[in-house]
């Protein structure tokens, strides 16, 4: 698909304020924040962004080859290009991990279980408990396996999951004093999606950054103060600049034969805020991260980013959505409807059934880190969408309005793999997905699953325990209601997820009531609670002990209001750093203030399926430990499901015939949901009403003097 680039600029105004940092372990600050995010001047004279820099619209046709027709080398670092294929096929049957990945964990549990013996000596401190023994007696038999998962929601999901991980983190002497610091040192995983990918992946792709190195100023990515659509405030020549470098980025990819899509764009501008360099990143790969010191050396946990694959014109639903991971040695799905992962350093390759075409030309570069992380986000493109509900130019407007009618309905979200990886590959059920010459892939969100729960969950992976950190904007009010965890427990009722078992959680209501978001909320506390459920699933594989608990902090108000609009594209330093903080002080429980046995009650949710499966008594501290925070329902309680066969062997639970709306109208990688009736009713109403005429438009592409004559017209109508 052709992408066509229209720039236009007004000059921005904003005010610089000074972060409150480093933590104090005292009383709360509160800063001004708000319940609620408008694009319009606050009373007291707050400059806000008022235009929007930049549009994107899709049209033409496809490139004239299905083959990839990369040059030999590279003419712009963000084109793929030709070099010759690895022995044996580049793709496999999602039978089990990867020997990369097995290799890679055994390595790092090597590390973790050091790290892990030495956090629950020196931090949970358990009375009558020896670490030492307990992990390294059992470690033959099973390595306690940590997994963190960062949901999507924009820049406020990323500031948020900052502050989280930051907590977490031993690199922080913050987290160490008043935190969990040595928990994130203890983990073998992490996965994100939308604006937690973009918080998981701009830190693993710099080498593994810490967000104390960003909050200290010694790195400078990230820099939000002025909208992505807008990065260089009122210098319009450097705008002039910025837009022109992507386009050219862009065109080049086009130029050697491959499809682009408005996700070409979106990374590309997304990499200027998370690479450091004066390229944005733009020669940085997503397998690359293989050679870099710290994933070399282990010492960052394996890392994924997920996202959902959909043909155009389907529609995304939990129960048929293809979720795809994509790690540093493949992208693919468990899902039974493709089963299947190929080497994600080789996309763009031509194949069939895995195997290269022409076996002296495979493709390399396709997999810029900036546009993998545009794949599992789509808040760019819900941007376009939403220009209803923003309080810019009207000329602006009506120029962007114009654009995206150019933007074919069914395409509007997606990311274009061409040609498909799995084509031809007979792995998985679905056969309109590998026949299909393109693979389609779109915001891991989509199908309401925002907390990327998926990489985790896998049997093959063992993880005992994992901490969810939903930053959602669910509500109203734009705070998370545990619509992403539930979604996640429905799924496996259905064919895609039936083997992945997952604890019972209550419904929306129970969680509002029950005020769960105001405090971490442990569920599957006890693996004996989980029988039935184990038994329905009907894989003599699994047991019990092998579903993980799940440590759920969701985000809310501790010192600062972090309940920022997704759609929100810009944010002053005291914003910035006071979402970082509050998340830090969501998940230290106010820098243990709140609950001075915290760090206890984290080591014993750790450690307790790694006792059950040994048989192992519970102590007394860790039992009050769970009176305090694991769901107190059960199976009863839960969520209903959709009705499927056999869950009358489940006793007692509620089944629904009511399927959940489409994620079309209900989630954009932000989370929102129906309910909220906020960001996703207007995402809908936009899409009604602004791309009337839908369908790909050819068109030629507008000239550098098209663009700078709109420039000057948007200028001078301010």
């Amino acid at each position: 698909m052709r992408v066509s680039l229209i720039i236009c600029a007004s000059a921005v105004l904003f005010t610089q304020t000074q972060a409150i940092w480093p933590f104090d372990s005292g009383s709360s600050t509160t800063n001004s924040g708000s319940t609620t995010e408008t694009s319009t001047p606050t009373d007291d004279g707050e400059s806000w962004i008022q235009s929007v820099v930049g549009n994107f619209a899709g049209g033409g046709s496809e490139t004239s080859s299905t083959n990839a027709a990369a040059s030999s080398g590279e003419t712009n670092p963000y084109a793929p290009y030709n070099t010759t294929c690895p022995s044996g096929s580049l793709t496999r049957e999602a039978n089990n991990i990867s020997d990369s990945e097995k290799d890679y964990v055994h390595q790092r549990q090597a590390l973790t279980n050091k790290n892990l013996i030495n956090f629950l000596k020196n931090k949970s401190n358990l009375t009558d408990f020896d670490p030492e023994s307990f992990v390294n007696d059992n470690a033959k038999d099973h390595n306690i396996t940590i997994g963190l998962a960062f949901s999507g929601g924009g820049y406020r999901a990323m500031l948020c999951g900052a502050g989280q991980l930051l907590a977490t983190d031993d690199r922080y002497e913050g987290a160490n004093d008043h935190g969990v610091g040595g928990l994130l040192q203890s983990a073998t995983y992490i996965s994100g999606l939308s604006g937690g990918n973009w918080l998981v992946g701009s830190l693993v792709m710099n080498n593994w950054l810490s967000v104390a190195e960003i909050v200290n100023g010694s790195s400078s990515i990230w820099p939000l103060e002025d909208s992505i659509l807008n990065p260089s405030g009122i210098r319009i020549d450097k705008t002039i600049a910025y837009y022109y470098g992507l386009q050219e980025a862009v065109d080049a990819k086009e130029a050697v034969g491959f499809e682009t899509t408005i996700t070409d764009i979106w990374g590309r501008a997304l990499s200027y805020q998370f690479f450091p360099d004066e390229g944005g990143g733009e020669n940085v790969t997503w397998s690359s991260v293989r050679n870099m010191s710290n994933f070399e050396d282990h010492t960052m946990p394996f890392f994924f980013s997920v996202s959902n694959a959909r043909k155009p014109g389907d529609l995304i639903i939990n129960e048929n959505s293809t979720v795809i991971e994509i790690s540093a040695y493949e992208l693919g799905s468990w899902d039974p409807s493709l089963n299947a992962f190929t080497d994600v350093e080789y996309l763009g390759s031509s194949v069939d059934s895995g195997n290269p075409n022409n076996t002296n030309v495979c493709v390399r570069n396709f997999d810029n880190a900036g546009f993998i992380m545009g794949t599992s986000s789509s808040l760019f493109n819900q941007v376009l969408l939403q220009l209803g509900n923003y309080d810019i130019n009207s000329v602006i407007k009506t120029i962007l309005t114009g654009l995206l009618s150019r933007i074919s309905d069914a395409e509007w979200d997606i990311a274009s793999y061409k040609p498909n990886p799995f084509l031809g590959d007979q792995s998985g059920e679905s056969v309109a997905m590998v026949r299909n010459e393109t693979l389609f892939l779109v915001d891991g969100g989509e199908d309401l699953q925002n907390v990327p729960f998926y990489p985790l969950i896998q049997n093959t992976r063992d993880v005992d325990v994992i901490f969810a950190f939903d930053n959602s904007a669910d509500t109203n009010e734009s705070w998370p209601n545990a619509t992403s965890i539930i979604s996640t427990y429905k799924r496996q009722f259905a064919d895609q997820g039936k083997g992945t078992p997952f604890p019972f959680v209550p419904d929306v209501d129970k969680f509002l009531e029950q005020d769960l978001s105001s405090k971490p909320v442990f569920f599957g506390c006890n693996a004996s609670d989980l029988d039935a459920l184990i038994n329905w699933h009907n894989n003599t594989e699994i047991n019990a002990t092998d579903v993980p608990l799940v440590v759920y902090v969701s985000n809310h108000y501790q010192s600062y209001y972090s309940n920022f609009s997704t759609f929100k594209l810009s944010y002053e330093d005291a914003e910035k750093y006071g979402t970082i903080r509050n998340g830090f002080e969501v998940m230290s429980r106010n820098n243990l203030t709140d609950d001075s046995n915290w760090l206890t009650c984290v080591g014993c949710a750790i450690i307790r399926r790694q006792q059950e499966r040994f048989g192992q008594e519970q102590s007394d501290e860790c039992k009050k430990c769970f009176q305090e925070y694991c769901w107190s329902g059960g199976v009863k309680d839960a969520a209903a499901v959709s009705s499927a066969s056999g869950l009358s062997e489940i006793t007692g639970l509620r089944t629904s015939s009511v399927e959940s709306t489409s994620s079309t109208e209900t989630s954009s990688g932000s989370g929102s949901t129906t309910s909220s009736g906020s960001e996703s009713t207007s995402s809908g109403s936009t899409t009604s009403s602004e791309k009337k005429n839908g369908g790909v438009i050819s068109g030629g592409q507008p000239s550098f003097f098209f663009f700078l004559g709109n420039l000057l017209l948007a200028i001078l109508a301010n």
